[in-house]
């Protein structure tokens, strides 16, 4: 600790019970306490002397130089404090998302100091699934993550808003996981997907004989999710009428099985999503405002993929480690493969960056991707002539038919497409489910795919 520092001050370094540190204006460390050291899995001595950006951030400039909110600069320009999400790495490297506030602090001779609270968030993994994962350091992405990271610790019912694709479920997972549910089941529906003739039975479930052709009792998801998560997607595509079936039991916790007389109970926390303005169907009679205000007790917009463009290459690299491993053969983006897809809009978002290298992998033969492979939006990737062996020259007046070149181009990423699909299911046992994660697509739709190729 630096000899330096008031007795008053050493104390409250002590004092501090997350991890904390004391910074001058050089972003040099002159002090900080134990659990700061255990942390970064250094001593004291080690930490004293090096600079904030070395220890946290592992890098050898601050971290303004590379766009983030630095609490540094904003303490020592306006001498108050502030608030910001980093991303850190730990004594093992790795990373993990933290909230830092930043104050100053006077020491002998009215020499400031920034004093550094860092309180732990969450780390990336645990914004993940089997196939997809919540990554990045944008500011758009650290606000969103912190504010999952509060609202998993409520218990209220939470909205998420946002596009298609940018990761709702995942976000429901998270907050299930954050939350003190985390031990009962997290049960999904998609509302779209649901005819409106079953939406109560799937949700209620139903007694013996209720229908023609029921032959036994069946639990709905209310009662399967008791004590714990109802992730309802797509929640603005529900119809009128059954939107006053699920505000009552979200007002009592009470329901019946469709044909059934017995009043049951159940303990669920709601997680919906959609990327539709409720607000704005409310004021067209298209949807209930005292449903809206039930489910949006907490109500959270996930970024676009466009407002945090810098995550991308993080995203595209974790994705295509997830693909290898289905694939058999570890490849990486070029550099201008990354440019193209950092000039992209992506409207699908994180889900069409996920299709788009999976057609990539597919498609090259080597394990570094080349922009000439990046298909963006409905544009096919071309069919690149192997090098070893000469290209077949192709008849001049089919190429010189748009139509047929067009069929042409179908046909072999139809064929690439269908080997893919059928390798996948080898890999995993024939698990469509899983397939169908894996290819970013519904199961529905999945199950289409192998009835067209003849994929038993």
């Amino acid at each position: 600790m630096n000899e330096m520092l008031k007795p008053e001050v050493v104390s409250l370094i002590e004092a501090q019970t997350v991890p904390f540190v004391l910074i001058d204006r050089d972003y040099r460390i002159v002090g900080a306490n134990q659990s700061y050291c255990d942390n970064y899995g250094m001593t004291l001595d080690q930490i004293v002397g090096k600079t904030c950006h070395e220890v946290s951030h592992r890098s050898a400039t601050p971290c303004h130089h590379n766009g983030e909110d630095c609490p540094h600069q904003a303490v020592f320009r306006t001498g108050q404090t502030h608030e910001v999400m980093h991303t850190h790495f730990d004594q093992l490297n790795r990373p993990e998302y933290a909230r830092i506030r930043g104050f100053p602090i006077h020491g002998e001779a009215g020499v400031r100091y920034l004093g550094e609270a860092v309180m732990h968030v969450t780390n990336p993994d645990e914004i993940t699934c089997d196939d997809m994962r919540m990554v990045g350091s944008s500011p758009a992405f650290l606000h969103c993550v912190e504010m999952l990271a509060r609202a998993g610790e409520s218990d209220a019912s939470v909205l998420l808003m946002g596009e298609s694709g940018v990761g709702k479920e995942l976000a429901a997972q998270y907050l299930h996981k954050r939350s003190l549910r985390r031990d009962k089941p997290f049960l999904a529906i998609n509302c779209a997907a649901i005819p409106e003739n079953m939406f109560e039975d799937e949700l209620f479930g139903h007694e013996r004989g209720a229908f023609t052709g029921c032959i036994g009792r069946k639990l709905g998801l209310f009662e399967l999710a008791d004590g714990g998560t109802l992730f309802l997607d797509e929640v603005g595509e529900i119809p009128l009428l059954l939107q006053a079936k699920l505000l009552r039991v979200l007002e009592s916790g009470e329901f019946r099985r469709v044909g059934g007389t017995e009043v049951l109970r159940a303990n669920v926390r709601i997680v919906a999503a959609t990327n539709r303005n409720l607000l704005a169907l409310a004021d067209l009679g298209q949807y209930r405002l005292d449903l809206y205000y039930r489910i949006a007790g907490i109500d959270l917009r996930l970024p676009a993929l466009r407002e945090r463009r810098s995550d991308i290459p993080a995203l595209a690299d974790v994705m295509l480690r997830r693909i290898s491993e289905s694939s058999g053969q570890r490849h990486k983006l070029s550099d201008a493969a990354i440019n193209k897809l950092l000039d992209y809009a992506f409207p699908g978002n994180v889900r069409e960056l996920r299709n788009i290298l999976v057609k990539a992998v597919a498609m090259c033969r080597n394990p570094v991707i080349g922009p000439e492979f990046v298909g963006l939006g409905h544009s096919a990737i071309p069919v690149v002539p192997n090098t070893v062996e000469p290209p077949v020259l192709p008849d001049r007046s089919i190429v010189q038919d748009p139509e047929h070149a067009r069929m042409r181009d179908n046909i072999s990423m139809a064929d690439v497409e269908q080997a893919h699909i059928a390798q996948l299911l080898q890999i995993h046992g024939g698990h469509r489910r899983k397939v169908a994660d894996i290819l970013g697509i519904s199961e529905r739709t999945l199950y289409r795919k192998l009835k067209r190729f003849g994929i038993a």
